[in-house]
């Protein structure tokens, strides 16, 4: 008979929170933003300082650092001498790679409605894109290999090598995409991979599945 749910998993859904608040930042900022046009333009402008969308977008997504950061956290202590080493070590660089995020977007908005990459804030903003994009990365690798090699986590691995294609799919398409489908294929990488994952991370959790060797 399972016991009661701990606090710990409890703290697991805030990482669904965080990934709802994101998502209808996403969908309903743009009301706000006349002429915004998701299929080509960032979801960064979104939150710019000069953006008309940026109140509706700062309340809307009130719940997503603050949750996300608590839900990756409560499951950094739950694995604590669980998984395996490199599994652990994934975790923790996607937790890592939260607090990049947070931080830096919270410190380095776009300076402007649509990036210029003139300004020192634009390209501070883009820095930590970069390192973002690449912890995210790393951090998907490490738990494809941990998972893959542990009977009881592979279906995280999984979830690791879909976050993994949908991330190189965003600069992929960046690349081979026309201009005006850069939107689109940016938010596979930020919303749909990145965020996905952190949810699927809090679901773990609350649903017990760090337990045990």
């Amino acid at each position: 008979m399972q016991s009661k749910k701990t606090l710990l998993q409890w703290l697991g859904l805030l990482g669904v929170m965080s990934f709802i608040s994101y998502a209808v930042a996403v969908i309903f900022a743009p009301i706000a933003y006349p002429g915004y046009d998701w299929m080509r333009q960032a979801v960064s402008d979104l939150s710019a300082l000069d953006a008309p969308s940026y109140l509706l977008w700062t309340q809307l997504s009130s719940l997503f650092a603050p949750a996300g950061i608590v839900s990756i956290m409560a499951v950094c202590i739950a694995i604590q001498g669980k998984l395996n080493n490199t599994l652990r070590l994934g975790v923790y660089m996607f937790a890592i790679m939260n607090w990049v995020s947070i931080v830096g977007f919270t410190a380095f908005p776009l300076s402007e409605s649509g990036l210029d990459g003139r300004a020192f804030q634009d390209i501070a903003h883009l820095v930590v894109t970069a390192a973002v994009v690449i912890s995210s990365l790393a951090s998907f690798v490490l738990i494809m290999v941990g998972g893959y090699g542990k009977k009881r986590f592979v279906s995280l691995a999984i979830y690791a090598t879909i976050a993994l294609v949908l991330m190189l799919v965003g600069p992929l398409g960046l690349a081979f995409a026309p201009e005006e489908y850069f939107g689109l294929f940016q938010r596979f990488s930020n919303m749909i991979a990145a965020n996905g994952f952190g949810m699927a991370l809090g679901l773990y959790l609350f649903l017990g599945k760090f337990d045990g060797k």
